[in-house]
């Protein structure tokens, strides 16, 4: 299966509608997985009229910063727990990563969020940094913001893909384009951590 990943969309804050990028790019997925900060259900309906899209409620979705709270909606969640070809999938807005131990930890987090820590993937946002880490066995994908990229002005950022295959997963970011999108330079920008 192939699973579209996006997060802090921040509509219509960051620009009246999503870029059509995004929509041309994620044509063809099974799912499409939103890990918060959405402002704005429209975008779950256009998300979801491409394929079924599951969104985590983000901290702006619930009035922070003086944002309208999103109404009750099926399809967002604080948190879900979702399988695909056999690969468990977490997704939820903010987790601690990097990790401060003692008291921030990932697996606190997981407990916290989803009861457990046996899971196979995790989906998470809130920092608009895009991430692909491997901590005690769960692969952590932040796919970043496709319109507030690390937090700056409003400009074409990233989003992500998640293919599963016979219970296996792998994570690529990418980075929208004028006309597309391309594989996201790692280069380009300094991890925080």
């Amino acid at each position: 299966m192939l699973i579209g990943l996006i997060s802090d969309t921040h509509i219509p804050e960051a620009r009246h509608e999503l870029w059509p990028q995004v929509f041309d790019a994620f044509r063809g997925v099974d799912a499409i997985l939103h890990a918060g900060d959405i402002h704005d259900l429209v975008v779950i309906d256009q998300l979801h009229d491409i394929a079924p899209t599951y969104a985590a409620r983000g901290n702006g979705d619930d009035g922070s910063g003086g944002r309208p709270i999103q109404p009750f909606d099926h399809r967002l969640k604080e948190a879900w727990v979702l399988e695909f070809d056999g690969v468990r999938v977490g997704m939820t807005h903010d987790v601690p990563i990097p990790e401060y131990p003692p008291n921030l930890t990932l697996d606190r987090a997981l407990l916290r969020y989803f009861g457990t820590t046996e899971l196979d993937v995790l989906i998470y946002g809130d920092t608009h940094v895009e991430a692909i880490d491997q901590i005690n066995g769960t692969l952590c994908v932040n796919p970043g913001s496709p319109t507030y990229p690390h937090n700056l002005e409003t400009q074409l950022g990233t989003i992500g893909f998640l293919e599963t295959s016979g219970g296996k997963a792998e994570a690529t970011i990418w980075q929208l384009t004028g006309d597309g999108i391309a594989p996201f330079d790692w280069g380009k920008w300094k991890r925080p951590w």
